[in-house]
């Protein structure tokens, strides 16, 4: 593969962390944070920009050749009264990159979008599945998706992919989302409340399987849309005895009327561009504990 200088944002987080871990020893990464990051990655030219204030294109570094936009704002659960951070970060910023991106001749844009804009129906996703934006997607899902939309706006102009992670996880991830939040709360001997015998089904994907599958994107031709998650799927009854047998600790379940909503990819594009993920779920989850 060439060396490519390559612009990352959302550099502190799960994903952005990753991404310049397995980038860095071969490719010039230039990492946008909005805060000082505990543990640089070597070889990373760090920037220090916050997508929520003001900012312009002139503080972004010259000679990029792809851009991978994995920022998104933190304060995604908080709306009403966060609003607008939420639109600065992943919506303002989107449109700003984009532009950057294109007056600087950069061949290709990754933009991290959510399985979770196929929407609250639930069921099993391909990339051709449609988009029904009548339901009540919510705020985060719905600027995730106006990402995109900004983003295929670009596709005759340089080469554009929207990744679109369902129930990504890894070590530094914030405690707040799914599978560690499982983990605490069954440590913790807090209830799982399942819909019907068995919650939720999902193919959640370990955070290094994901970089790998940014990595890979790099020496894509054209614009695509693909979905990154496991290859196997799982209940949350299921999620919740794994991390039992690793941590000793019995879940406590409450069972809830209705049925189970299943949020799950199919990865066949992914298999066909990026290869199967490798890391199982009963392993990945010993980051988390």
């Amino acid at each position: 593969m060439s060396k490519y200088s390559v612009l990352i944002t959302g550099a502190n987080g799960l994903l952005g962390h990753e991404a310049c871990v397995r980038l860095a020893p071969t490719h010039h990464i230039h990492a946008l944070v909005h805060g000082e990051p505990s543990d640089p990655v070597p070889g990373v030219h760090y920037h220090m920009i916050d997508f929520a204030g003001p900012w312009s294109a002139t503080d972004l570094p010259d000679g990029i050749e792809a851009v991978f936009h994995l920022a998104q704002s933190s304060k995604f659960r908080d709306f009403p009264d966060s609003a607008l951070d939420v639109f600065d970060v992943n919506i303002r910023s989107t449109a700003m990159l984009l532009d950057y991106a294109y007056r600087q001749g950069v061949k290709r844009f990754v933009y991290a979008s959510s399985g979770g804009v196929y929407g609250a129906e639930g069921g099993t996703f391909d990339e051709n599945a449609p988009i029904d934006v009548k339901y009540d997607l919510g705020y985060y899902l719905g600027s995730k998706l106006c990402g995109e939309i900004l983003a295929q706006n670009y596709t005759k102009h340089m080469d554009v992919s929207i990744l679109r992670f369902f129930f990504l996880y890894g070590k530094r991830q914030n405690r707040s989302m799914l599978l560690p939040r499982l983990v605490d709360n069954i440590r913790e001997g807090r209830p799982l409340y399942l819909q019907g015998r068995e919650g939720l089904a999902l193919n959640p994907i370990h955070v290094s399987d994901a970089a790998l599958c940014l990595e890979k994107s790099l020496t894509l031709e054209g614009s695509q849309t693909i979905n990154i998650a496991g290859k196997d799927t799982y209940s949350l009854k299921a999620i919740a005895t794994m991390i039992e047998n690793l941590t000793g600790t019995t879940p406590l379940f409450e069972h809830t009327d209705g049925k189970a909503r299943n949020l799950l990819a199919d990865i066949s594009l992914m298999g066909q561009y990026f290869g199967a993920p490798k890391i199982p779920l009963a392993e990945g989850l010993k980051d988390l504990l």
